[in-house]
């Protein structure tokens, strides 16, 4: 049997001695491949670079700057431009309100038993849904009772009147809404009305303080039942 070598022998020495010299290897150099896949990385930061260039901010800034200036100058002109066109909800409304401020206004000579057909012919659909609706049935109720056992001057009993006529209005007259032949009773109407208010008072009197309100009424009504025309 071989005798066990010992590392305090010896003959050990000139082992150890040939071991020291052959080094350790080396561990494996990474592939080229590693440096050709960090390669298409380089485009991707330069492109990166491009989103932040200064002198795309700052040409940028500049324009704001710019925009900002003009809209201070024009005093805001361009706001108004913007503003959106009229629709026939808008003109719906317009009028509306024109007659309901024509029934209680004063100062004006003109019928106004006409602004009733008027305003169911013009008023929002909403409207017209609430009057026909339970609600509105209760509201007409209640105020043939107060008028029962009331006085009510005549300029309240016109709202009453135009409720009651959109309740009891049959489906065929209530189709004319939105239709051609609605537009044109509505624009003899409002031509009547605003015949009436300037012939029977002068043009000077119907800007005064007493009648600018149904003046402006009038006008209102007039411009919105020629443009649902249109």
């Amino acid at each position: 049997m071989a005798a066990p070598l010992s590392l305090s022998s010896p003959n050990a020495l000139p082992l150890l001695r040939h071991v020291s010299k052959n080094p350790p290897p080396l561990s494996p150099k990474p592939p080229l491949g590693g440096v050709h896949n960090r390669l298409p990385l380089l485009p991707r930061r330069a492109s990166s670079f491009a989103y932040y260039n200064p002198l795309r901010l700052s040409i940028e800034r500049e324009r704001m700057a710019l925009t900002k200036r003009k809209t201070k100058r024009s005093g805001g002109v361009g706001a108004v431009c913007s503003a959106a066109p009229l629709t026939v909800r808008n003109l719906q409304w317009i009028s509306t309100v024109s007659s309901a401020v024509l029934m209680l206004a004063k100062g004006t000579p003109v019928q106004k038993s006409f602004l009733v057909p008027l305003f169911a012919l013009q008023a929002p659909s909403s409207i017209i849904s609430w009057m026909k609706g339970e609600y509105g049935i209760w509201a007409a109720f209640l105020a043939l009772l107060v008028r029962l056992f009331f006085y009510i001057p005549g300029e309240l009993e016109l709202p009453f009147m135009a409720l009651v006529l959109v309740i009891v209005a049959p489906n065929q007259v209530m189709n004319l809404r939105g239709m051609q032949e609605g537009a044109i009773i509505a624009v003899l109407i409002a031509v009547y009305l605003g015949f009436q208010h300037f012939s029977r008072t002068s043009l000077q009197k119907s800007f005064e303080q007493g009648s600018i309100v149904a003046t402006v009424a009038i006008i209102c009504i007039v411009v919105a039942s020629l443009l649902f025309l249109i």
